[in-house]
């Protein structure tokens, strides 16, 4: 039972309006620095927090917050605890282990989630709080590099976001979390890293090594185990994950699915809750998937760079799918969730369980950016879903061919004009600044997919539905010969890998030797979402698809629709090498798997290294075997 004097005491302590504890965990404020009004009403929490103290001496599950400082990061919006007098100190769990994300040569983003275990949830008033260290040791010895405290509550889901500073360029390090009241309670240890300073000569990235990175899109929860994310963590020397989408699946079964509409699966896990739409939605689906094994592990191997365009199925600027702020798309689900709603739920949940960086309101929640690692290379980060994107196929439109007609229409496009001129101005900028490599991270395929040759089978919702834009992409880089750029894709369910080429251009272009190309494309498969080919295909069934697919477009060199996976990208001076790596079974954890196939681009070469592939892969099918 607290005394009179700690009440007393507390009550002090919430009139003083002191915010620093709730400021440290960047899931509670905005995420936008010009933008505070997105953080909570710390005025009314205040209020709040002085009511509560006058009955907290009723309550034996709380203690004063006298001697803790909140630093957490910015959220997106929620409240605001960093005044609160009391913390809770019934006991905590870290349900979710640990992540890292977002990495700059001076700082790195850490993440956890603390869950209140007593018999009740405290008081929504009333805080947890959690104390991080950071080491450059993977015992944990010595004086730490970075150490402080953050409050945690409901408001976040429990999340707990922090921003480690004062860390020196390509560096690797190795943090842990623990219950400000309980020092006994521990988070298990992450293992994190800088990148290089922007000046860093390119062969001393890394320390001299090549640095590689392994790059993931689209899980759904039913159809497998992510045991493509254990097998990267575990059986691979990836330096950076980087997730290119659909990190979770918004829908539980697929629109286009008139066969099974059901959240099972037949090896035993059932998806929770229904089609995304509220803030609540949002957080159990990301709950849900962050408890497989393998993906755990992943956040607990290294840092992540990852998009978000976990808002809803086929999204666009003004809608989806099956909602926009209409009358009739304000009532696809029971929620009544509008287009506007939902994206803003979506949104705050993702910055809730994502260790990724502020964005800026001003330019429509973008999560476009770019990392400048050394002047080895730039990562550049886009966002081809949410940000401007012209309407997409919405399955209504599909047999109505209306995405074709337009989509060579030029003031089209895919990006939007703010993000598309900020792209070009990127790639030239690292041109510029002498990077050798330009990695250009995004969720669609950018080649040319016909499947039939009659252009309207080309996949309407990737760059074929952008055909004008697509082409403004590859003249920017012919005319200001921009080389070394090489596109990362996802969101298809299948692996590709093409020459970059203006599409059925065989004058400029020799599909044999590659000559006329200005770079490359690496498309990868699904984690565990079905092929595109069609759900469970076997490699025989799915080869003679690709063999289509490798004769009519000119530019693909590589098609394969059967394994689930993902791939690594490995940098140094001279070569690009990318390995991608098939599942055996993800019908439960394991980490079988196996190299399907790996490409070498030379720096310079500005294509693939011939013979594609050495002349042979383990899977799939190449336009020209050996």
């Amino acid at each position: 039972m607290l005394s009179v004097l700690l009440v007393t005491a507390a009550l002090g302590a919430a009139l003083t309006g002191a915010t620093e504890l709730f400021d440290r965990n960047l899931a509670y404020s905005s995420p936008f620095a010009n933008a505070p009004h997105l953080s909570h009403n710390t005025r009314a929490l205040k209020a709040r927090h002085v009511a509560f103290a006058k009955r907290q001496s009723q309550l034996d599950d709380t203690q004063s917050s006298n001697g803790f400082t909140d630093e957490h990061y910015p959220t997106f919006y929620g409240g605001d605890f960093s005044a609160s007098p009391w913390i809770y100190n019934g006991g905590i769990n870290f349900t979710h282990s640990v992540a890292s994300g977002d990495p700059f040569d001076n700082s790195v983003l850490l993440w956890t989630r603390a869950v209140p275990i007593g018999s009740t949830l405290p008081d929504q008033s009333i805080p947890v709080c959690v104390s991080f260290k950071i080491f450059n040791n993977a015992k944990l010895s010595g004086r730490p590099v970075d150490s402080g405290e953050a409050f945690t509550s409901y408001d976040v889901d429990f999340t707990l976001k922090v921003e480690a500073k004062n860390l020196k360029p390509d560096t690797s390090y190795w943090f842990q979390f623990v219950d400000c009241t309980n020092p006994k309670t521990t988070s298990p240890i992450g293992a994190t890293r800088t990148i290089s300073s922007p000046n860093t000569p390119a062969h001393q990235v890394n320390g001299g090594k090549p640095l590689t990175f392994a790059v993931f899109s689209c899980s759904r929860y039913q159809d497998g185990y992510f045991n493509a994310y254990g097998v990267a963590a575990h059986n691979t020397s990836a330096d950076i994950f980087v997730h290119l989408g659909d990190y979770v699946r918004i829908f539980i079964y697929s629109p286009r699915c008139t066969r099974s509409k059901t959240p099972f699966a037949k090896i035993g896990r059932k998806t929770l809750g229904r089609e995304l739409a509220t803030i609540a939605d949002y957080r159990l689906r990301l709950n849900q998937y962050r408890t497989d094994v393998s993906l755990l592990d992943a956040h607990v191997k290294a840092p992540w760079i990852t998009d978000d365009h976990e808002v809803a199925d086929q999204a666009w600027k003004a809608g989806t799918a099956d909602s926009n702020d209409t009358s009739v798309g304000c009532s696809f689900s029971p929620s009544g969730a509008c287009f506007t709603d939902r994206k803003l739920a979506a949104v705050r949940a993702y910055h809730e369980w994502m260790p990724i960086r502020q964005v800026d309101p001003d330019d429509k929640l973008r999560i476009w950016r770019n990392f400048q690692i050394g002047k080895l290379l730039d990562l550049t980060m886009l966002d081809t879903r949410q940000y401007d994107r012209d309407i997409t196929d919405l399955y209504y439109n599909t047999g109505m061919y209306l995405i074709d007609s337009i989509a060579d229409e030029e003031s089209r496009s895919l990006m939007g004009n703010e993000q598309e001129s900020w792209f070009f101005d990127t790639l030239s900028a690292s041109k510029e600044r002498g990077a050798i490599w330009r990695i250009v991270g995004q969720q669609i395929v950018f080649t040319q997919l016909n499947e039939s040759g009659c252009r309207y089978w080309a996949y309407q919702d990737a760059w074929d539905g952008y055909r004008a834009n697509r082409a403004r992409v590859l003249d920017h880089l012919y005319k200001e010969k921009i080389s070394n750029t090489i596109i990362l894709s996802g969101d298809s369910h299948a692996n590709w890998v093409s020459d970059l080429a203006h599409p059925n251009d065989t004058t400029t272009y020799d599909p044999i030797t590659g000559k006329g190309a200005i770079g490359v494309e690496f498309a990868g498969t699904a984690v565990t979402s079905s092929s595109a080919f069609g759900a469970g295909i076997q490699p025989v069934a799915a080869d003679k698809i690709s063999q289509v697919y490798v004769q009519i477009n000119e530019d693909l060199q590589w098609s394969e629709g059967s394994y689930r996976g993902f791939f690594t990208l490995t940098l140094n001076t001279t070569t690009a090498t990318a390995t991608y790596y098939a599942m055996r079974n993800i019908s439960n954890p394991n980490l079988d798997a196996f190299a399907s196939a790996t490409f070498v681009v030379e720096a310079g070469a500005n294509k693939l290294a011939r013979p594609v592939a050495g002349g042979s892969v383990q899977a799939g099918v190449l336009k020209v075997q050996g």
